[in-house]
C-alpha cells in the first residue's frame, strides 16, 4: 500500500486524532467561536446539499453543487475547519489543519478520482472536463441521510459544544 493510498484510507482516523488534537489546543473566545461556528454552518450547508444530490458508487452526480464543483463534500469539510480554526484562536490548530487537509484530501482526492474513473469510464473524465451534462434531480433530505450526513452534523455539534465548554468553563 502506497502512502497516498493509507493517508486516503486513513483519513477519517487520522481527521478524529488531529480533532482530539486540536481541540486540546484551542483557546476560544466568546467571538472567536461565534464567528468559527457561523463559519462551520456554512461548510455543513455544503455537506448537507452535496450529500442530499449523491447517488454514491451508483453514478457520476452531476447535480446541486456538483455541477460546480467536483468534490463539494470535500470542499464543505474544508469549510468546517476553517471555522474550527477560526473558533479556536490557535496558531498551532491552523498548521494542524493546514497539514492534515493538505495531506489527507489530497490522497484521497486522487484515490477518488482513480476510482471513478475506472467504475464510470469516460463519464467521469467528461463530467472533470465539463462535458457531462448537469442532472436534475432535486435535493432530497432523505438521500442525504442515507449518505450519513448526520454523523457529521453531530460531529460538529459536538466539536462545537466542546469549544463552548472551553469559553464558559476556562482552565
Amino acid at each position: 500500500m502506497t502512502i497516498v493510498e493509507t493517508l486516503a484510507r486513513r483519513r477519517v482516523a487520522l481527521g478524529f486524532l488531529c480533532g482530539v488534537a486540536a481541540l486540546a489546543l484551542a483557546r476560544p473566545s466568546r467571538e472567536s467561536l461565534i464567528a468559527g461556528a457561523a463559519i462551520a454552518a456554512v461548510g455543513e450547508g455544503v455537506r448537507i446539499w452535496a450529500a442530499g444530490h449523491l447517488e454514491k458508487g451508483r453514478e457520476v452526480t452531476a447535480s446541486g453543487p456538483y455541477r460546480f464543483l467536483r468534490h463539494p463534500l470535500y470542499v464543505g469539510s474544508g469549510i468546517i475547519t476553517l471555522g474550527f480554526v477560526v473558533a479556536s484562536r490557535s496558531i498551532l490548530v491552523m498548521l494542524l489543519a493546514t497539514v492534515y487537509l493538505g495531506l489527507t484530501y489530497t490522497a484521497a482526492i486522487r484515490r477518488e478520482e482513480a476510482f471513478l474513473t475506472e467504475r464510470f469510464g469516460a463519464a467521469y473524465p467528461d463530467y472533470r472536463a465539463g462535458r457531462l451534462p448537469g442532472a436534475q434531480r432535486r435535493f432530497s433530505l432523505e438521500r442525504a441521510i442515507r449518505n450519513r450526513e448526520y454523523r457529521a452534523v453531530a460531529g460538529v455539534l459536538v466539536a462545537l459544544s466542546v469549544l463552548a465548554a472551553k469559553v464558559i468553563l476556562p482552565g
